[in-house]
């Protein structure tokens, strides 16, 4: 059966771009400064206050992948990279490329895609009036056309502490995406710093560990 993994990367929106309902609705709960600045960060946390930067794709057969990313100002370069081709693009071109990829494969592999990855994709491409090719949120407990590796290995939230990425990769001595010294918590400064290539490799990191940690679940969780 033909799989990929795919990881998504965003950042968001300047918050002064927001009208004034919008802003006000943000900083609703806030009570300082500094509970203001941290509903700022976390902007690119939601597809109606982000976007993506950043979609990796690696073919479980081949071990080739392809990224689509954006960068501020579009100083980077597509290129290929060993076994990986960087394809520059907008927004709408990553999710327009996204979609023709991933219907593809039989299967898909995420790390919290059910969470995090897949309803940003989709809701994304809502804004884009861009219409899916594969069905991203099938039923939960079935494993023919998604693996959401973050539910196989918390058993569906029965375990919760210790779950990261990070921490699993640690734990099945997996070279860990944030060893090059970037995770998720650098994407806005580095987009802001014209660093949309970096940004791109660690979402390659991203995925290239998943696959490593599906290949795990594979030989000793699944059944």
């Amino acid at each position: 059966m033909s799989a990929v993994v795919f990881d998504v990367e965003t950042v968001g929106d300047d918050f002064d771009s927001f009208d004034e309902t919008t802003q006000q609705v943000l900083l609703k709960r806030t009570g300082s400064e500094e509970e203001e600045q941290e509903v700022k960060d976390m902007l690119g946390l939601s597809p109606v206050t982000g976007k993506i930067v950043s979609i990796a794709m690696l073919d479980c057969g081949t071990d080739e992948g392809i990224v689509f990313f954006q960068d501020k100002n579009k100083t980077a370069k597509s290129g290929k990279e060993n076994n990986v081709e960087y394809v520059l693009c907008s927004e709408e071109e990553i999710l327009k490329n996204f979609w023709v990829q991933v219907k593809k494969y039989q299967q898909f592999v995420t790390f919290n895609g059910r969470g995090f990855d897949c309803p940003y994709i989709m809701v994304r491409s809502a804004v884009h009036r861009i219409k899916p090719t594969r069905e991203l949120m099938p039923y939960r407990y079935d494993t023919k056309l998604h693996i959401d590796l973050y539910d196989q290995f918390t058993f569906y939230g029965a375990m919760r502490r210790g779950f990261s990425l990070h921490m699993l990769t640690r734990a099945f001595g997996i070279k860990s995406p944030k060893e090059a010294g970037v995770d998720g918590s650098a994407v806005k400064d580095l987009f802001e710093e014209e660093r949309g290539m970096d940004i791109a490799r660690y979402c390659f990191r991203d995925v290239w560990a998943t696959r490593e940690l599906y290949r795990y679940w594979l030989k000793y969780v699944k059944v």
